[in-house]
């Protein structure tokens, strides 16, 4: 078989990439910046910003761009999107993502290598400073956005971190979607900070989902020799049970549209295609503001 002339690497259309570090010290973080061909609209562009941003950006950046090509047809608003990775060629980081996306207090993040670095949670306000103090103006230094149409995704422990920037900074986005979100963490703490939002609610756009395999075995789990103690886990953990009732909670408040959907035939990792593109139309489509 012969091999390709000159094989080069594949770029995203219309994405660029850099790397910003907390000005209080640090390591830095990958930036991918998705910005929309043609003119801006007159009050700037949305945008979405993505966590796990080395996992999605590829994902997020083709889904919009081939629907918002069409409006007429989708519905879909063209956006600038923004994926928070990390320095890595990897999916992900696990070890920083831990910190960054675990809502205080913090424990250590078990399982890990005994001969790895220790995982620890508990950073999350910091990263959630670093977005909103850092990261948004430098994004705002380099194209014009509205900043009354910003929105922010997160799944499995970043869709954690998306209730827990809902909670204790409700201005920071317009749109906030919640995949998967681990809100069992650390006996449901995120719950207590929900509690705070309750109190005093503020207008905010929610979407909740999580995959139908996340609180049931898949068929094909019934062959792993794990099942057992998966099935345990699952009923445990309650993923599917706490998003939904979640959203109830939530959208009973005044100015609050929270809303559920169960992912059919998804797995926990699965998900995230599906998911990115309902956060795209949740975010970015007709019944957007």
């Amino acid at each position: 078989m012969m091999m390709p002339l000159n094989p080069r690497p594949a770029p995203i259309p219309d994405t660029v990439q850099f790397e910003l570090a907390p000005r209080a010290g640090g390591a830095p973080y990958r930036i991918f910046l998705r910005i929309p061909p043609g003119a801006p609209p007159a009050g700037g562009w949305p945008t979405l910003y993505l966590l796990d941003g080395n996992a999605v950006i590829g994902t997020a950046a083709d889904a919009l761009r081939v629907q918002a090509a069409y409006p007429t047809g989708t519905g879909i608003a063209d956006a600038a999107v923004i994926a928070i990775g990390y320095p890595t060629d990897g999916a992900y980081d696990s070890v920083r993502r831990s910190w960054d996306m675990g809502p205080p207090p913090g424990a250590t993040y078990p399982p890990h290598s005994p001969d790895g670095p220790e995982v620890k949670t508990g950073g999350a306000d910091q990263f959630l400073a670093f977005i909103t103090d850092e990261l948004k103006p430098e994004i705002a230094s380099r194209l014009p956005v509205d900043p009354t149409r910003q929105a922010i995704f997160g799944h499995s422990f970043g869709g954690l971190f998306v209730l827990h920037a809902l909670f204790t900074r409700p201005d920071a986005f317009a749109s906030w979607i919640a995949i998967s979100p681990a809100i069992w963490w650390e006996e449901a703490v995120v719950l207590k900070s929900a509690a705070r939002f309750e109190a005093a609610p503020r207008p905010a756009r929610l979407f909740l989902a999580a995959a139908e395999y996340e609180q049931a075995l898949a068929p094909f789990h019934l062959r792993l020799e794990d099942h057992v103690e998966r099935r345990a886990r699952y009923a445990a953990n309650r993923v599917v049970d706490n998003a939904r009732d979640l959203a109830a909670r939530l959208g009973a408040l005044p100015g609050v549209q929270a809303e559920f959907a169960l992912l059919e035939g998804e797995t926990h990792m699965s998900v995230l295609p599906v998911a990115i593109n309902r956060a795209i139309r949740f975010a970015l489509g007709p019944d957007a503001p």
